[in-house]
This record gives C-alpha cells, sequence and structure tokens, in this order.
C-alpha cells in the first residue's frame, strides 16, 4: 500500500482533538510528535519507524509511534479513525445555512500571547476550513498572564502578518487585529494611534468582573462610545463550563476553567448603545463560554445590533467552532445580513475605517 504522510496524520489527530475541546496535554502529544518528525528526512523516520527507534525521539511516545506506523504502511491511524467516526454534530437548516454565509472569524489567538500555534498554522487551518480571512487579536499588554501584546510587539506582529500574507494562498488573508483590554474607566488598553492602523479591534472586559451593575454599565458604554472598538467582544464574562479549555499556549496553566455568573450590567442601555456606535456584539463560540446567552442574544437582535459570530480560537482545532455559535444565533433568530463576518474582507475593512 502507498504510504500516508505521517505529519499530516498526526495534525490532523491533533485539529479533531482541539475541535472537540480535549485536554491539551492530549493534543500537545501529537502537535509535539509532528514537530520532532518534521525536522527529519522521510527516509529517516522510515528507517525509525521499521526498528522501533522513533520513541527515543524527544516528543513522540508510544502512541504517535504507533500512528505514524500505521500511515507509513498505507493504513489510516485507529486513532485518527476513531476520531473521525464520531466528529462533529449536525446542525439543523438555519444554522447550517448560517455558518456556510460565514466568510471569516473575527477573534483568534496565536503563540504571541496565549495561543498554542504560530500565526502560520492557524492561518493554513483557517484556509482548510473555506475561510477567506482570520481576524489576529492577541491580548493587550494590561493581561499579563496571556502574554499581552505591548505596543512594540503588537509593531512587531503588523510587520510579521504582511510577510505571513505574502506567502498564503491567493484568496486568503489574515486581518490585523486586537483584544483589547476594556480597563476600569472604559478606556482601551493600547496607544490609540497603533490601534487606529489595525483592520479589526475587539474589546472585552477581563477584570473587575463582579463590578456592581452602575460601574460596569459605564465602563462599557465608555469603551463602546470609542470610535476604534468594532465588537464588543464576550459582554457578560460568564464561564458555563469546567471543561478542560483546549488552550495550548504559554497562557495555559493546565488548569481548568472554573464556572463564572455573568457580570452585571444594563444590557438594554449597552446595546443600544452597540446600534447607535454600530459596534458589533460578538456571539462567542467558545463551549466553556457560550457568551452571551441566548436571552441577550434576542435583546441585542431587538435593540438593531449587527453581530459577529467568532471562535475566540486559541488552536487551529478551534476555528471550527462556528458551529457552536451558529446554533445559538439561529436559535434567537439572527439574520446572516446582521453578521459582520458575513461579508468580505473588502466589505469588513470598510465598515471599520468608517467607523473611524
Amino acid at each position: 500500500m502507498t504510504a500516508r504522510d505521517p505529519i499530516a496524520d498526526l495534525r490532523r489527530i491533533a485539529f479533531l482533538l482541539e475541535r472537540a475541546n480535549e485536554a491539551t496535554y492530549r493534543v500537545r502529544a501529537f502537535r509535539s510528535a509532528a514537530k520532532a518528525l518534521a525536522g527529519l528526512p522521510a527516509a529517516e523516520v522510515a528507517e525509525r519507524a521499521g526498528n522501533g527507534t522513533l520513541t527515543k525521539l524527544a516528543g513522540v511516545g508510544d502512541v504517535t509511534a504507533r500512528c505514524v506506523a500505521e500511515s507509513l504502511a498505507g493504513e489510516e491511524p485507529v486513532y485518527l479513525r476513531r476520531l473521525v467516526a464520531t466528529e462533529g454534530s449536525d446542525l439543523d437548516a438555519e444554522a447550517t445555512a448560517l455558518r456556510t454565509a460565514l466568510r471569516g472569524d473575527c477573534h483568534t489567538h496565536s503563540d504571541w500571547s496565549d495561543g498554542g500555534s504560530p500565526i502560520e498554522e492557524m492561518a493554513l487551518a483557517a484556509v482548510e476550513l473555506g475561510h477567506e480571512y482570520m481576524v489576529l487579536t492577541d491580548h493587550s499588554p494590561r493581561l499579563t498572564v496571556a502574554r499581552g501584546l505591548t505596543a512594540d510587539r503588537l509593531r512587531r506582529q503588523l510587520d510579521h502578518v504582511a510577510q505571513v500574507n505574502e506567502a498564503l494562498p491567493e484568496g486568503f488573508r489574515i486581518l490585523t487585529g486586537i483584544e483589547v483590554d476594556i480597563l476600569a474607566d472604559g478606556s482601551l488598553d493600547q496607544d490609540e494611534a497603533l490601534l487606529a492602523r489595525l483592520d479589526v479591534v475587539v474589546g472585552s472586559v477581563h477584570s473587575g468582573l463582579k463590578d456592581e451593575r452602575a460601574k460596569m454599565t459605564r465602563r462599557m458604554l465608555t469603551a463602546i462610545a470609542n470610535p476604534h472598538l468594532d465588537i464588543l467582544g464576550h459582554c457578560t464574562g460568564r464561564m458555563v463550563s469546567s471543561r478542560p479549555v483546549g488552550v495550548t499556549g504559554p497562557g495555559d496553566r493546565g488548569h481548568r476553567a472554573r464556572t463564572r455568573a455573568e457580570s452585571d450590567f444594563d444590557a438594554d442601555a449597552v446595546f443600544a448603545a452597540c446600534a447607535e456606535h454600530d459596534t458589533a456584539v460578538e456571539i462567542n463560540s467558545r463551549p466553556e463560554r457560550q457568551d452571551p446567552p441566548k436571552r441577550l442574544i434576542r435583546r441585542a437582535l431587538e435593540a438593531g445590533c449587527r453581530f459577529a459570530i467568532n471562535t475566540d480560537a486559541h488552536a487551529p482545532g478551534q476555528l471550527d467552532w462556528q458551529r457552536f455559535g451558529c446554533e445559538r444565533a439561529a436559535l434567537c433568530g439572527v439574520p446572516a445580513d446582521r453578521v459582520v463576518n458575513t461579508w468580505s474582507a473588502k466589505q469588513l475593512v470598510k465598515w471599520t475605517a468608517a467607523r473611524s
């Protein structure tokens, strides 16, 4: 039988584990093995598989070595077969139509902050999913636990993204962006002139989530009024699940995401401000967030808001989580023409530029 590409099989397994929100250590095992083999000649990989010395390589264990041997024998690895057989979930017609209409993802992270993979790897995964663009939105400096980007690091990232875009397939583009912290006074945690250079700015509250209602409302209204803020990210800050978060980057401490109650704010005032300033409300697709809850999606829809159905992906496989956001959006009756990432990259950037 013709040999398969063992590195591609290992990466596919890692992708499917990420998409299934499996524990970080499982994902890391397959990505580490793929990285270890990628630096070796194919002949050496085959020789080691034949004489049983693959596990002597740092990053290759018994399970991943068995997968490599099966790939080289021309067989789909059993581990991959089982994942494929149980992957995904069926969407109803409305959610499927909304997912099909999406052309990109406006909230993603890389290993420049707390993501688990390089920008290039995230972009190529987005290409494989059929996206036309991916907005790179690593964290801002105040979020030190997530290795937030200082102004200087963000400038370097902008230069790097320009280089990466030159090498990506025609028809796909990484858009520049940031997930900027909304600070206690409602200001945005990055230099204003630098924010003006970015294609898309997502703003989220990450601290003081238990602030009293009036204070949190003022904070959010101030941020929404800032012309640089394009999308209000995971607006309640809630965590509904204690499953492993699946992050494989420097920000991961091997912890499990704790459940967390919603922040308290005047939702009617906040969504009215989003509609007034044409700031999109994010429908965050992360399984442990599901933010905002459906009752608030409906209120934002009634207020006339636009939406962005984003993954908040910290790993390549998580880029396929948009289906979760589409399910919740469809249940709430959100039409595709109210979702900004159903637009082309050109339309999206034109909208954000006009807002600024």
